[in-house]
């Protein structure tokens, strides 16, 4: 039998840092249950003391998801272990993720702790949780960087207090693959009771290789958990791409020797959910689930592929769900129809009402469009998400003029506090107008740092998706729009963003 290799997912946690990337409790439900669709199995589905919003995410989910294990990040401190346990009392099974910084560096300037003070925290950290959680998963911050003697004393301290799965992070991107797997080793090597805890590694891609030190991890290492998001969704960089690790793993099963857990059919939904909820495009030439990942262009390999898909192809494209993404639905499609794709899709709507709402927009939609995608409906549900939290900004309608020559001109009404509001301005193009409107009497004074145009589909029929990041005193936030008409699209992004920055909830930053 071969050993299996863990897939722990933390999009909901770590990717969620991502500077705009905060998603809603429902959003990341409909995420978490996409990925228990995908067999992941461990799912991080939030740092639960940060806030409130974020333990009501992590309840919300341990209530839910049956087949994976639910986890939660900690600080090594009694406060936040506590209110982790409490946010996994629902879940069939849980695990208290707690941390500490333990490189000098971090120690010194972050924590001002000296290096007895840190070991003693971890030590009682992992006391005090193990007496709450059967599960708990110690990972000393920022432990690529740290000494060596140090690691291996804080390690073996809280495997002997009952943490039974090891992750060393390689929290700044500094690793290399070589180095790192052979970080792991000696670790493993040098300390006694390394054999009683299962060795996770967790790498971010500052420099371009948390894949590459994730698997080096592995195979050098013996490391048997990969800590990972979907798309390397992550703060600066980003993680290591589940998607990339367990392809890597299944296709070369030869060297790797790994059994997965994974329905890899179910890759690319979930690629594109993650993508569509929080406004981080996936590029084309990405691995896996990139529009081009299976695109060959060269007459040469179109010729080999034709004669020999494995000329060129070392993948189906099938095996990550690209052959079930179809046209599925049109104007003449029912209600029943509509429903069981939205399940099919791993979108449950909690009451008969939004479902109703939900199959009338599309309604709406297939009046104006003829073909319907599983990527439009995932964008209409998640439109209609935000429409049903009655947010203090709301899209009503829009009209524009442009012509050459002239300056375009443009009229937005949305609703503001529950009111009606009519603004109109100029602009250097119809979606510059439309947003100048909006702000003629939102009056947020946030500035716009990113404005991205996405087709959801390919053809020029398609729905345009719009991003558009804003910033304001500190606080970074997406906002997603997406509609047929690209200046409609812009405004619906540009009112939900607006939404979020009225959110409050305060976020805590986390260990990476």
């Amino acid at each position: 039998m071969a050993d299996k290799l863990i897939i722990f997912d933390t999009t909901l946690r770590d990717g969620e840092q991502s500077p705009g990337a905060s998603m809603t409790r429902d959003e990341k439900l409909r995420i978490a249950r996409q990925l228990e669709r995908l067999r992941v199995d461990v799912i991080e589905a939030g740092f639960a003391a940060s806030s409130n919003g974020d333990f009501e995410a992590v309840q919300a989910i341990a209530n839910t998801i049956k087949d994976s294990t639910i986890c939660s990040l900690s600080r090594a401190n009694d406060r936040d272990i506590a209110r982790a346990a409490e946010a996994l009392k629902g879940a069939n099974s849980g695990r208290i993720h707690t941390f500490i910084a333990t490189s000098p560096l971090h120690m010194e300037k972050k924590l001002r702790m000296t290096p007895d003070q840190v070991f003693e925290q971890a030590k009682q950290s992992v006391r005090f949780a193990r007496n709450l959680v059967g599960d708990i998963e110690f990972s000393p911050e920022d432990g690529y960087r740290s000494d060596m003697d140090f690691l291996c004393r804080v390690i073996e301290a809280v495997i002997a207090e009952g943490a039974s799965t090891i992750n060393v992070p390689d929290t700044v991107g500094y690793a290399v693959p070589e180095l790192y797997g052979q970080f792991i080793k000696t670790l493993r090597e040098r300390i006694p009771n390394s054999d009683k805890a299962v060795w996770s590694v967790h790498c971010h891609n500052d420099l371009g290789m948390a894949v590459a030190n994730s698997l080096a991890g592995v195979k050098i290492g013996g490391a048997r958990q990969v800590e990972c998001t979907i798309n390397g969704l992550g703060e600066r960089a980003g993680n290591c791409s589940l998607e990339e690790v367990v392809m890597a793993v299944k296709t070369r099963r030869d060297y790797f020797g790994l059994d997965l857990g994974i329905d890899t059919q179910h890759i690319l939904a979930t690629s594109r959910m993650v993508s569509q909820t929080t406004g981080f495009v996936v590029q084309p030439n990405k691995a896996v689930v990139g529009a081009n990942a299976f695109a060959h262009a060269s007459g040469i390999h179109q010729d080999g592929v034709l004669k020999a898909r494995d000329t060129y192809e070392i993948m189906r494209a099938e095996d990550v769900g690209w052959t079930t993404n179809k046209i599925v639905l049109g104007k003449l499609s029912g209600r029943n129809a509509f429903k069981q794709r939205l399940e099919d899709l791993g979108v449950s709507l909690e009451s008969e009402t939004e479902l109703n709402s939900a199959f009338a927009r599309f309604k709406e939609l297939a009046d104006r469009k003829s073909e319907i995608f599983d990527e439009d409906i995932l964008a209409l549900v998640s439109d209609e998400s935000v429409s049903a939290d009655k947010e203090q900004f709301g899209f009503v309608s829009l009209s524009q003029h442009s012509e050459t020559g002239e300056r375009p001109q443009a009229s937005v009404v949305f609703t503001m506090g529950g009111k009606e509001v009519h603004g109109s301005s100029d602009g250097n193009g119809p979606v510059d107008a439309s947003l100048k409107a909006i702000e003629s009497h939102a009056k947020s004074g946030a500035e716009m740092v990113l404005y991205s145009v996405n087709a959801i589909s390919g053809s020029t029929e398609s729905q345009g998706e719009v991003t558009v990041r804003l910033q304001n005193s500190g606080r970074v936030v997406n906002g997603v729009g997406s509609d047929p008409d690209i200046v409609v699209a812009s405004a619906k992004a540009y009112l939900s963003a607006l939404n979020k920055l009225q959110s409050k909830s305060d976020r805590v930053a986390a260990q990476g």
